[in-house]
C-alpha cells in the first residue's frame, strides 16, 4: 500500500514540475513578446518626435491648403532646392581716355555715302540716332545739335564718319538734325536754340550739348566730344583756313557747351539771319559772364570741310557788326527765353532725328541793326 502511494506521489510531483516549467517558459515567451512591443513603441516616438518639432505642419492636414500638391514620400513637406538666380553685373564708368580710340582719321568726300551703308555700319544705334555702349556707364549723356537746310549730301558723310567716332568715345548720345522750312533767310543761332529745347523734350537728362555745323568732319577722334567746366571750342583748326584759327576769337564751326553754361548766357541770340555774326556775339556773351573758353591741342582739333556753293539765302548780314557790339544788351532779351518756332514734323530716322520747324522771316528794323 505504501509502495502504491508513494508512486502515485512521484507521478504527481513530475507533473507539477512539468506545468511549472510549462509556465515558466509561457512567462518567458510573455515577457519577451510584451518588451519587445515596448521597445518598437519608445523607438517609433523617439525618430518622429524631432521630425513633429521641427516640422509642426507636417501632417495629413497639410495639403489641405494645396488641393494640387504631391506630398513627399517622407510625409515631410517638400523644400524648393531652386537656386537664387543670377543678379544683373554692375556695369562700371566709362574710362575717362576711351581705349579703343584710333587717333588720325582718313577723311575723304569722293565715294558714294548711301544711308543704307552708313546704316550697316552702325548696328548698334538705335532709331533716332540714340545710343548707348554697353559695357560701360558714360558720365555725361549728350546731344549733338546740327543746323540743317538743303545739304543732304553731306548729312551722309557727316553720320557716316561721326557715328563711328562717337562710339568708339563711349558716349551715349543722340543725334538732332534742325531741318529750317521753306526759302527764308537762313538762321543758324536760332535753330540751335530750338536743337537744345527739342531735345530735352525728348530726354530731359541731357546735360551736355554740342553744335555742330554738317559740313565738318573731325580729323581725329582723340577730339573728345565732351562738355567740361568751361564751354569748349571743337573745330579750332580747319583746312579752310589753313589749319588754325582766322582770328583768336572765333568760336565757329563745332563747339559744346554744357546745360548750365547754355543758360547762363541765355542760349544763343535769335537775330542773326544770314552768314556770320552769331559765333561771335556767342564769344561775347561767354566772355561776359566770366567763362573761359577751353580748346584740344592743335594736333587733335583738326577738320576737313565738305565743300559746296553759299545758300544764296545764306548771304552775309550787313548788319552783323553792330549787333555784336551790343551784346551786353542784346543777351539779357534776346536768347533762349525769347525763342519762337513752329514744329511742322518730328521724323525719327535710324541714324538721326530730323525736327523740321517754321522760324519765321526777319523783320526789316531787326536788319536795320
Amino acid at each position: 500500500m505504501s509502495r502504491l502511494l508513494g508512486g502515485t506521489l512521484e507521478r504527481v510531483c513530475k507533473a507539477v514540475l512539468l506545468l511549472c516549467l510549462l509556465h515558466f517558459l509561457v512567462a518567458v515567451i510573455l515577457y519577451f513578446d510584451v518588451y519587445a512591443q515596448h521597445l518598437a513603441f519608445f523607438s517609433r516616438f523617439s525618430i518622429r518626435s524631432p521630425a513633429r518639432a521641427l516640422y509642426p505642419a507636417a501632417s495629413s492636414s497639410t495639403n489641405c491648403s494645396r488641393p494640387n500638391a504631391t506630398a513627399s514620400s517622407s510625409g515631410l513637406p517638400e523644400v524648393s532646392s531652386a537656386r537664387p538666380g543670377p543678379t544683373a553685373p554692375v556695369i562700371p564708368p566709362c574710362p575717362d581716355v576711351p581705349p579703343g580710340l584710333v587717333g588720325r582719321v582718313v577723311i575723304e568726300f569722293t565715294s558714294p555715302m548711301p544711308l543704307e551703308r552708313v546704316q550697316r555700319e552702325n548696328p548698334g544705334v538705335l532709331l533716332g540716332g540714340r545710343y548707348t555702349p554697353p559695357d560701360c556707364t558714360p558720365a555725361q549723356t549728350v546731344a549733338v545739335i546740327i543746323p540743317f537746310r538743303h545739304r543732304e549730301h553731306h548729312l551722309r558723310y557727316w553720320l557716316h564718319y561721326l557715328h563711328p567716332m562717337l562710339r568708339r568715345q563711349r558716349l551715349r548720345y543722340g543725334i538732332y538734325v534742325i531741318n529750317q522750312h521753306g526759302e527764308e533767310t537762313f538762321n543758324r543761332a536760332k535753330l540751335l536754340n530750338i536743337g537744345f529745347l527739342e531735345a530735352l523734350k525728348e530726354d530731359a537728362t541731357y546735360d551736355c550739348f554740342i553744335f555742330s555745323d554738317v559740313d565738318l568732319v573731325p580729323m581725329d577722334d582723340r577730339n573728345l566730344y565732351r562738355c567740361g567746366d568751361q564751354p569748349r571750342h571743337f573745330a579750332i583748326a580747319m583746312d579752310k583756313f589753313g589749319f588754325r584759327l582766322p582770328y583768336a576769337s572765333y568760336f565757329g564751326g563745332v563747339s559744346g557747351l554744357s546745360k548750365a553754361q547754355f543758360l547762363r548766357i541765355n542760349g544763343f541770340p535769335n537775330e542773326y539771319w544770314g552768314w556770320g555774326g552769331e559765333d561771335d556775339d556767342i564769344f561775347n556773351r561767354i566772355s561776359l559772364t566770366g567763362m573761359k573758353i577751353s580748346r584740344p591741342d592743335v594736333r587733335i582739333g583738326r577738320y576737313r570741310m565738305i565743300k559746296h556753293d553759299r545758300d544764296k539765302h545764306n548771304e552775309p548780314n550787313p548788319q552783323r557788326f553792330n549787333k555784336i557790339q551790343n551784346t551786353k544788351m542784346s543777351m539779357k532779351w534776346d536768347g533762349i527765353g525769347s525763342v519762337r518756332y513752329r514744329v511742322l514734323e518730328v521724323s525719327r530716322q535710324p541714324l538721326f532725328t530730323n525736327i523740321t520747324v517754321d522760324i519765321g522771316r526777319p523783320m526789316s528794323w531787326l536788319n536795320q541793326g
